[in-house]
C-alpha cells in the first residue's frame, strides 16, 4: 500500500501544522496571480534566475558540479558542453524548459516520468529506463564508512509498483480523495521510496514537484527554484525523508514529517516571490531593485556578464554602479581585476 492509499484507507484528519501550512498556501495562491501581474521586466529577470539556480542546486545535491564560470554559457546559451556534469545541467534546463512551457498538457504519467528522467541524465545509457539491478540509498559517512539509510524497491517489482503508483494517483485526482499538495507529496515521497531509477532519482522527483504544482495551480516554481531552497534545507529534505520512509514497505511508515518539509518549500518559495516582486515600486527605482536581487541572491562568485543574463535590458554601467553601491554598504567584495574581475558576498568569502 502507498501513501496516497495509506492516508485514504485511514481518514485521519490532518496534524496541526500541515493544516497552518496549508491555510498559508492557500492564501499565497490567492494572491498570485495580483503579483503575476506587476513588471514584466522584473518577472522575467525572476524566471530566467530560478531557472538558472533550478538546474545548478538540483544536480548540486547529488554532487554535479559547474564551473561557476561556465554556468550562464551551459544553461542559458548554446556552448559546447565540456564534459557529464555540464550534459547533466543542460539536460535538466531543458526538462525545466518543458514543463515551463507545457505543464497544461503533460499528464502525470509514467510516459512522461521516463521522458524528464532522459532529458536531466543526457546520454546516459539508461537515461528513461526503470533500474535493471536493485539498489539500495547509501549513506556515505563523514568518517569514511557508510550506512543503509534505506532498501529501496526491488528492480523486479519495479514496473509493478510504478503502475500502481500512477493509476493511485489518477484515482485520486478523479475522486479528489486527498487535498491537492498532500497528494502530490505523498506521490513524491511514494516515488522516492520506489527509486525507479539506477540514478537521478531525487532529480526526477523534483521535476515532478514542480509540474504538478503547476498543475494544481500552484506557479511559484516558475519564479522562485524549489531546488535552490531544498538545496538549502538539504539536512531537513534528507531527515524527514528518512523518518518517512520507515516502515514504508509495511505501510507503517509517517509520512506527515516529509508531506510538511515539501509543503514549508513551498510556503517558502512564495514568501520569497512576494518580498522580491514586491506590490509597489522598489524604493530604489526598479531596475536598480533588478539588480540587487540578482546580486544577493547569488551563491557562488560571479562576474558583471552574468549578472547582464540575469537582468536583461539593463546597461553594464548601470550593473557596475549598483554592484559598486552594494560593495560600499559591506556586502559583497570584488575578486581580482580587469574584464575576468569577479564578485561574492561577504558571507561566501568569510566561509
Amino acid at each position: 500500500m502507498n501513501t496516497i492509499q495509506k492516508l485514504i484507507a485511514e481518514k485521519k484528519g490532518l496534524p496541526e501544522s500541515t493544516a497552518w501550512y496549508l491555510n498559508d498556501l492557500a492564501e499565497a495562491k490567492g494572491r498570485q496571480q495580483m503579483y503575476m501581474s506587476q513588471s514584466p521586466q522584473r518577472l522575467k529577470a525572476l524566471r530566467e534566475h530560478a531557472l538558472i539556480e533550478s538546474a545548478v542546486s538540483s544536480n548540486r545535491i547529488e554532487g554535479i558540479q559547474v564551473d561557476p564560470k561556465r554556468v550562464n554559457a551551459v544553461i542559458l546559451g548554446r556552448a559546447l558542453l565540456k564534459d557529464r556534469d555540464e550534459e547533466e545541467v543542460r539536460g535538466y534546463r531543458d526538462a525545466l524548459n518543458l514543463i515551463h512551457q507545457n505543464h497544461a498538457s503533460m499528464e502525470v504519467s509514467e510516459k512522461v516520468v521516463c521522458q524528464l528522467h532522459k532529458l536531466a541524465r543526457g546520454q546516459v545509457w539508461d537515461a528513461g529506463q526503470y533500474k535493471q539491478k536493485d539498489g539500495d540509498i547509501i549513506e556515505h559517512l563523514p568518517g569514511g564508512g557508510s550506512r543503509i539509510r534505506f532498501h529501496t524497491v526491488p528492480a523486479a517489482q519495479t514496473t509493478e509498483r510504478m503502475h500502481t503508483l500512477f493509476n493511485t494517483w489518477k484515482e485520486c485526482e478523479q475522486n479528489r480523495a486527498l487535498l491537492p499538495l498532500v497528494a502530490i507529496a505523498s506521490f513524491n515521497l511514494d516515488f522516492l521510496c520506489i527509486h525507479p531509477f539506477r540514478d537521478g532519482n531525487g532529480r526526477t522527483s523534483r521535476l515532478l514537484l514542480l509540474l504538478q504544482a503547476y498543475q494544481a495551480g500552484f506557479e511559484v516554481g516558475r519564479y522562485v527554484s524549489f531546488e535552490r531552497l531544498i538545496e538549502e534545507h538539504k539536512e531537513r529534505y534528507y531527515q524527514t525523508l528518512e523518518i518517512s520512509s520507515d516502515g514504508w514497505h509495511e505501510s507503517k511508515h509517517d509520512p506527515w514529517p516529509y508531506i510538511n518539509y515539501l509543503l514549508f518549500i513551498l510556503k517558502s518559495a512564495y514568501k520569497e516571490f512576494e518580498e522580491r516582486i514586491g506590490l509597489t515600486a522598489a524604493p530604489r527605482g526598479e531596475k536598480t531593485e533588478i539588480i540587487r536581487q540578482a546580486v544577493l541572491g547569488q551563491q557562488q562568485p560571479f562576474s558583471i556578464a552574468q549578472l547582464e543574463m540575469l537582468c536583461p535590458g539593463i546597461s553594464r554601467d548601470m550593473i557596475r554602479n549598483v554592484l559598486r553601491s552594494i560593495r560600499d554598504e559591506g556586502l559583497i567584495a570584488c575578486i581580482g581585476r580587469g574584464p575576468g574581475a569577479q564578485w561574492q558576498s561577504i558571507e561566501d568569502e568569510k566561509r
